[in-house]
């Protein structure tokens, strides 16, 4: 099986994180798969949501991919990191130039590869330590540094998605897709 982007599932992954990229990628018509690293594709949430991921990670053929995803979550991200050969495709990807998006907890993995030296990069507050060798930007819900894109926290996963979006199709479709779900930030003295 093959897709244009790949979102990683782990028991007790941010199913925010990860549906909502999904869905954003999905309303765009982009070929998206949520993959499962268990020999299964029932995949445990965070808050004990079940899920159906398309495919395992061995079912997948990732050669056309453009995009991997990794969201966050805890357990979530230390399960995916466990896995070597996501471990493996992030590296390989990352070195061929092919874009790589963690959000939350899950851009720790990209600082433990040293995927992060020298980049802009953000997560969920309190990991900061773990972006070893990036700058750290954390007044931005998602970063884009080259082939590298991460995001702040479940709060963030729209612009974290629609950055991911822009990565694959441009900023244009980006804004466009902005548009139809009719998103815009909201400023804390606007909620009622």
């Amino acid at each position: 099986m093959k897709a244009d982007v790949a979102v990683f599932l782990a028991d007790g992954f941010e199913e925010v994180e990860a549906l909502t990229v999904s869905d954003i990628l999905r309303r765009a018509k982009v070929d998206i798969k949520l993959v499962s690293v268990k020999d299964t594709k029932e995949v445990e949430s965070s808050r004990n949501v079940k899920v159906i991921a398309d495919a395992t990670f061995d079912e997948m053929d990732f050669s056309d991919t453009e995009i991997l995803v990794l969201p966050g979550g805890m357990p979530g991200t230390n399960n995916l990191q466990a896995y070597k050969p996501l471990e493996e495709l992030v590296v390989s990807f990352a070195n061929e130039g092919k874009t790589v998006a963690a959000i939350c907890a899950a851009p720790k993995i990209l600082g433990a590869l040293g995927l992060l030296k020298g980049r802009k990069a953000c997560c969920h507050p309190g990991f900061e330590q773990e972006l070893i060798g990036a700058d750290v930007i954390m007044d931005r819900p998602a970063v884009l540094d080259g082939n590298i894109i991460t995001g702040r926290s479940m709060g963030c996963a729209i612009p974290f998605g629609l950055t991911v979006l822009g990565a694959l199709k441009g900023a244009g479709a980006a804004a466009e897709m902005a548009e139809k779900i009719v998103w815009m930030p909201i400023e804390y003295n606007d909620i009622g």
